[in-house]
């Protein structure tokens, strides 16, 4: 175990390695087909018998590095990189479920998730989505068939913060595998290993990249589930330590299989964002609880959903899993008050989706996003019609704070 700082290590990983001319980070390469000098030296690495690259829908120089920062900054055993976050998560249940499985999911989900897990019942795949904020509401779901339980870290948008230290230890005792998003949260703020999380998601998209100008999503294997009795394991990839085959079976039947790919452009922005993730994101979680504090004052507030105030229902829970909050919050206006005329006057925050980026963002989830799920899903999430989220930046604090009392004005 390194000895180093988070943003210490990201910034020398590459160095590890040798790069070609000194190169103080990894180049992109483009290349999409290897060559090797022997025949045997080709298929022994397309066996997994010797390290190398075999084609560009696979693996990729500049994509290997970063897969690498990523497992780094999660502290696990390795990452496969993919073109989104959803991606990712796409991949993952593909690869790990069959029909006639189940999944135990939380009910508070990215919208996008929630709209995959339901097409995964069409193919066979029971899904139970429970108030995981209360680990006997999982606990009561689980059946012979449960292959594992998915939780997200912070939900979006109402903040919900699932109850992850005893779904891990309740997955541990039933050995499921414990999936954890940590999206929200990025692992400056959180390690899902230390909740016993098998495998952990991040759409790094969102803070990891943290400029709003790159797609793409990983999944990370942390070494804490045992996969030797993972029922759903083909026998190709019972290769070695059996740490590895989860993560083995999601890159060649998630991402060689699906295509989806990250570029090594997009991976090459990504790991130069994530050098400033220490710098952003305590900035963005600063101004986010200015806010918190602000909205909770406000007339034309009739709710703040943010882990960092006091009156939050897990606000205990989350000061003792974050290191800080996060950068996520949403409001619930007052009934009569039009969230739409709300929204227009602002000047300092953009009307859009996407989260974790540099600029604060700002949506009526329950008439975009949210939209498809219908009304009585988002009730269950705990979105009204008058839910706004709000993505926190890194804007002067000052600014922000001006620009909603301005749009909440009289």
């Amino acid at each position: 175990m390194s000895t180093q700082g988070f943003t210490t290590e990201l910034l020398h990983s590459d160095r590890q390695q040798s790069i070609k001319h000194g190169s103080i980070h990894q180049p992109v390469h483009n290349a999409v087909a290897y060559g090797y000098q022997s025949a045997e030296q080709l298929a022994a690495v397309f066996q997994g018998r010797e390290s190398g690259y075999s084609y560009g829908r696979q693996n990729n120089p500049t994509t290997t590095a970063l897969e690498q920062k990523i497992t780094l900054m999660e502290q696990g055993l390795q990452s496969v990189c993919f073109a989104t976050g959803m991606a990712a998560i796409t991949a993952t249940l593909l690869s790990l479920l069959r029909a006639g499985d189940h999944l135990v999911s939380s009910q508070f989900l990215f919208g996008n998730t929630n709209s995959l897990f339901n097409t995964l019942t069409e193919f066979g795949v029971d899904v139970s989505f429970v108030d995981a904020t209360d680990v006997d509401a999982v606990a009561a779901e689980i059946t012979s068939n449960t292959k594992m339980v998915f939780v997200e870290t912070i939900a979006n948008p109402c903040t919900q913060v699932a109850d992850m230290v005893a779904i891990g230890e309740l997955c541990e005792q039933q050995n499921l595998l414990f999936i954890v998003d940590n999206t929200m949260t990025s692992p400056l703020l959180f390690k899902p290993k230390d909740v016993k999380a098998g495998l952990v998601i991040n759409s790094l998209t969102k803070c990891i990249a943290g400029h709003g100008n790159v797609l793409g999503g990983a999944v990370t294997e942390t070494g804490v589930f045992d996969w030797s009795g993972y029922d759903n394991i083909y026998p190709n990839y019972k290769k070695n330590n059996p740490q590895g085959w989860g993560l083995l079976q999601i890159r060649k039947k998630g991402l060689r299989d699906t295509g989806a790919t990250l570029a090594p452009d997009s991976a090459n922005k990504i790991a130069m964002g994530a050098e400033t993730l220490a710098l952003r994101i305590p900035r963005a979680c600063a101004n986010a609880a200015a806010l918190a504090t602000f909205f909770s004052d406000h007339p034309k507030v009739k709710t703040v959903h943010y882990p960092g105030l006091p009156s939050h229902p897990q606000h205990q829970r989350a000061k003792a899993l974050f290191s800080d909050f996060g950068a996520l919050l949403s409001i619930d206006l007052v009934d009569g008050v039009d969230c739409f005329a709300i929204l227009n006057q602002l000047k300092a925050s953009i009307l859009s989706s996407h989260l974790g980026d540099n600029r604060t963002l700002v949506i009526p989830v329950a008439h975009t996003i949210f939209y498809e799920m219908g009304a009585q899903r988002r009730e269950s999430m705990g979105i009204s019609e008058n839910t706004i989220r709000i993505s926190v930046g890194i804007e002067d604090q000052q600014d922000l704070l001006e620009d909603f009392s301005q749009a909440l004005a009289d």
